[in-house]
């Protein structure tokens, strides 16, 4: 069974001033990175400063892309030129469209440097039906330029601009309508470090449907599947929506990605999520886990691609990839979790505790990547570093 998941402060904003002594020591803020008052009773958020770890674009609006028509006479959508405040050299698109059976799409990938433009490399084909065209990823693209690891884009030399193109075609004269659109880049070559935490997410649960990826059906590799079923079956709930209060083994048909031949190719799940009418969801990095504390305090579950065996020390190595689903956060600030790889014949518990400590060491083999899925109407948190949709 192939791996699932992996592939691979500058101020302080003070809102209670009583607690605070005077004015005196507003001199002194520029001097405390990431501080936390805490024993005021006062709510403090911490400022954080932007990396250069990586940026997400989101579009909706695709009035300014090229549109044509291919020899084949499918439909083009070729963006303007995206270009970035980062170098980077992993790129990862998600897509969420609404693909009527018969129809499909192709999403292509160029890197643009000063003196270079790579070729335009394939990130998937996809289908719903899964039967007007099979619904996979591409290998055997390496050149000089880079590689596309099943679903991520992987430069061998960094780039500050980008071209996506989007194949629209069907084989009964239909299109699918393109809703969302979402590239998430990073450098991998920076290395992040966690942030103080404003804590105002801990001790906050989301309830969220608990699922296992074992079952009558004994597949191991369905924890992003499980995960993603998890996440939607709370959504269900919330809007009244039964069509996606879908089983483990429902939600696994319609993301397996025929060439990688397993369900963990990370766009094709939230691609999934993001056909049904108003739903958000996409494949974005964040800095760190600070981040994660934003949307569980805004009540949005956050889907981590996490390495399983680094998750519980004293586990057998599994160097396979992993995806959980995060909750909340202890009053501690460790990290509730529904986790996939639970046995509930042997009594185990779908939801957990793990350290905090934990869950960020073995969130870095993916390099902290996240599935966020959530209503199109959704107030989600500010993002003033640039790694979500605005």
């Amino acid at each position: 069974m192939p791996p699932d998941a992996i592939r691979a402060g500058s101020g302080l904003d003070f809102s209670c001033a009583a607690a605070i002594v005077g004015g005196m020591f507003k001199a002194l803020q520029v001097l405390v990175l990431a501080a936390v008052v805490v024993g005021t009773g006062c709510a403090t958020r911490v400022t954080r400063s932007p990396s250069s770890f990586t940026r997400f674009i989101g579009m909706e609006n695709f009035s300014k892309f090229d549109r044509s028509l291919n020899p084949q006479g499918e439909t083009v959508l070729l963006s303007p030129e995206i270009k970035l405040p980062i170098p980077w050299n992993e790129l990862i698109v998600s897509w969420n469209a609404q693909v009527p059976s018969g129809t499909y799409l192709k999403i292509e990938a160029s890197a643009i440097s000063p003196a270079h433009r790579t070729k335009f490399y394939t990130l998937g084909n996809w289908s719903l039906d899964n039967q007007s065209v099979p619904r996979a990823s591409m290998r055997g693209q390496q050149d000089a330029d880079g590689n596309v690891d099943t679903d991520t884009l992987v430069l061998a030399q960094s780039a500050k601009a980008a071209q996506i193109r989007v194949t629209l075609a069907g084989t009964n004269g239909g299109l699918p309508t393109l809703k969302f659109l979402g590239a998430s880049f990073a450098n991998t070559k920076i290395t992040t470090s966690p942030r103080e935490s404003s804590r105002a997410a801990w001790g906050k649960i989301i309830a969220t449907p608990e699922h296992s990826q074992h079952g009558s059906w004994t597949n191991k590799g369905w924890c992003s599947p499980t995960s993603l079923s998890m996440v939607m079956s709370r959504w269900a709930e919330v809007m009244n929506r039964p069509e996606m209060n879908l089983t483990v083994p429902e939600v696994a048909a319609k993301v397996y990605d025929a060439d990688f031949k397993g369900t963990g190719n990370w766009p094709f799940n939230t691609a999934f999520a993001g056909s049904f009418n108003g739903m958000r969801s996409y494949v974005t990095r964040f800095d760190d886990l600070t981040e994660v504390e934003d949307w569980i305090a805004a009540g949005i579950p956050v889907i981590l691609s996490a390495r399983w065996d680094w998750l519980l020390p004293g586990r057998p190595l599994d160097r396979d990839g992993h995806l959980i689903v995060c909750i909340g956060f202890t009053e501690k600030g460790d990290v509730v979790i529904n986790d996939p790889a639970t046995r509930l014949e042997k009594g185990e518990a779908v939801r957990r505790i793990y350290k905090r400590e934990n869950v960020i060491h073995s969130w870095t083999k993916s390099r902290n990547a996240v599935y966020l899925v959530y209503l199109e109407t959704e107030k989600i948190p500010a993002d003033p570093f640039g790694h979500w949709e605005k």
